[in-house]
């Protein structure tokens, strides 16, 4: 078979207007796949510090923020609650809170805060991740008849002080989380993020 009749230049750019054209279609294809990696905006909102004023919040009372899909609890605790809490260590399972998932700037005493009246603390058990229920009232329950005010876990039964700190002989190996954060003013934290006041 003979060659004569090809056109070897025109060959040529032929192939390589294919390879141009392959090479594009595969770029344009490959885009959105690595666009894809990318966190969207959603995703880098749900991960993002979050504000909780707290210049309302009476003694007693708590407030619940998302921060990271999680409840967040931020509770300001009364006088008599933060003189009730240096008396209960004896019925703790780490009442200096060696073992539990805090910051480091947050001290291990009886209050587990930055500032005494106030505590902050991821609401969910550390057994199985329930979220346990606010209970500061100081009355005979019926889960403990010397209740002293704290959080409940209705799912096993673990029983937390108000400063998160988990009770002896209960399925919650540790002390409810601390966050990372710290105060932006006297009236605002910011969690999510470790702060130069802290």
């Amino acid at each position: 078979m003979s060659n004569e009749g090809v056109n070897n230049p025109r060959r040529r750019v032929l192939v390589g207007a294919s390879l141009v054209m392959g090479a594009v279609g595969t770029a344009s294809a490959l885009v959105p796949f690595v666009a894809s990696w990318s966190p969207s905006a959603k995703a880098r909102a749900a991960g993002a510090p979050v504000k909780a004023d707290i210049s309302k919040l009476e003694p007693g009372q708590q407030m619940v923020v998302a921060w990271r899909g999680k409840p967040v609890w931020i509770v300001r605790r009364s006088a008599e609650a933060m003189a009730n809490l240096v008396t209960l260590d004896d019925s703790l399972a780490d009442p200096a809170s060696v073992v539990s998932k805090q910051p480091v700037y947050v001290p291990g005493t009886a209050a587990r805060s930055l500032r005494d009246e106030v505590v902050v603390l991821i609401g969910l058990c550390t057994h199985l991740g329930c979220s346990p229920t606010y209970r500061p009232e100081v009355v005979p329950t019926d889960f403990d008849a010397n209740w002293q005010g704290g959080f409940y876990c209705p799912c096993h039964g673990s029983t937390f002080d108000l400063s998160g700190r988990v009770y002896k002989g209960k399925p919650a190996p540790t002390n409810l989380e601390i966050p990372p954060h710290f105060y932006e003013s006297d009236a605002v934290i910011l969690i999510g993020e470790d702060g130069v006041n802290a």
